[in-house]
């Protein structure tokens, strides 16, 4: 099950600021998707892989964002409100301070997490995913709670290699950020019990 579409015209950033804050979009090449609510386990796992991460950054150039976060997409040099592309990462992390401004950051933060639920697995995997590739997204995780699994993607040139896929054991280093690592032990008592 997809992301419900708020209507089938095409929209701008510009459009975007003047819709309620009640309902939270995204926008992804015009078209306006509707944000599901967070689940209390997908809370407390962005706020513990949130924690892990500002932790690891601090006295560091590189900065930590949950969302909502506006991150702005452009294609080229367009202005702010004729951006087409504006998403809501669950994590993401930019080290280019040129890129932040009060609305969120206009340009690729360098690496996004998304926490999967099932409302929102295809949507991430399949349309931000190519978002993120295309926009030059430098490091992109995929954290599964039920699966236990981690998809990583890292972009090599202009595209995503082939993604890296383990369980959400031990400590895993973030490609793009030295010295940073996610310790998937902490985890343990939010991710339900192992099936058999």
């Amino acid at each position: 099950m997809g992301l419900l579409q708020r209507d089938t015209q095409r929209h701008t950033y510009g459009d975007y600021l003047h819709w309620p804050e009640d309902i939270r979009y995204e926008l992804i090449d015009g078209i306006a998707y509707a944000m599901t609510a967070p689940t209390r386990r997908h809370q407390e796992i962005l706020l513990e892989l949130a924690r892990q991460v500002a932790n690891a950054l601090q006295g560091h150039p590189c900065r930590p964002f949950i969302e909502p976060f506006d991150v702005r997409l452009p294609k080229g040099e367009e202005a702010d409100q004729d951006i087409d592309t504006v998403v809501q990462a669950n994590l993401c992390v930019v080290c280019d301070p040129q890129k932040l401004d009060e609305r969120g950051c206009r340009g690729a933060p360098d690496w996004v997490v998304e926490v999967l639920s099932p409302a929102t697995a295809g949507h991430d995997h399949i349309l931000k995913r190519a978002v993120y590739e295309r926009a030059g997204v430098r490091e992109y995780w995929l954290v599964h709670p039920v699966d236990r699994i981690v998809t990583v993607y890292r972009l090599e040139g202009s595209r995503f290699a082939v993604p890296e896929v383990r369980e959400l054991e031990g400590k895993q280093a973030v490609g793009v950020l030295p010295g940073v690592e996610i310790d998937w032990g902490s985890f343990a008592g939010l991710l339900g019990p192992k099936e058999l």
